[in-house]
């Protein structure tokens, strides 16, 4: 009799956690069973458009971030179109290619009538294993996306030239500066630059 009250007891607690997370859902669970309606329904432009819309508000609650920060072998060709590079070792004189997703960008009312905008620039530093910075340049990027939605698919390739520099262990570090919002983020990438 007691195991079976505390069976029950424990149902009832799973049961009113799980009443309590469906109640919690919010607007991303509710988009998304409103466009498997339209789905199922045949309209999959709407469905799409839901989501998409879904996604664009959500993403301004996020922190801006950084959401992916990788060497590449080659420039990309889109978002997510990359090709990762085998480990973090250069020659001497290889230029470093990243490939870098912000999230969280704050975007605004652009001057084209119905668009937004977002704004960001991207300063880097190059440290030693201490911490030391070596080098650096304020403002290296300066990038501006316009469009009808808040875009989510948006990422930056930065090329830094390291020639001269001597051989040993670097710290590559980039800070994204939202420029909407005054806030900003910060990524390493640690590189070794290989002797001859």
């Amino acid at each position: 009799m007691v195991k079976h009250m505390l069976l029950l007891a424990t149902l009832s607690a799973a049961t009113t956690l799980s009443g309590n997370s469906i109640a919690l859902a919010g607007p991303l669970t509710d988009a998304a069973a409103q466009a498997e309606k339209l789905a199922a329904s045949g309209d999959a432009a709407k469905a799409r458009d839901l989501l998409l819309k879904a996604m664009s508000d959500f993403s301004q609650t996020l922190p801006f971030a950084i959401g992916k920060a990788i060497f590449v072998s080659k420039q990309p060709t889109g978002y997510a179109m990359y090709q990762p590079r085998d480990g973090s070792v250069f020659k001497e004189g290889e230029s470093l290619i990243s490939y870098i997703e912000p999230i969280g960008l704050s975007w605004k009312d652009a001057a084209e009538k119905g668009k937004l905008e977002s704004h960001f620039t991207v300063d880097f530093d190059i440290l030693n294993p201490k911490g030391d910075a070596l080098a650096g340049q304020k403002a290296f990027g300066d990038f501006t996306f316009t469009g009808y939605l808040r875009n989510q698919e948006i990422y930056s390739t930065l090329t830094i030239d390291v020639s001269g520099a001597p051989a040993g262990d670097y710290v590559l570090r980039f800070h994204f500066n939202d420029v909407n919002s005054g806030k900003t983020a910060s990524v390493d990438q640690p590189f070794k630059i290989a002797g001859p």
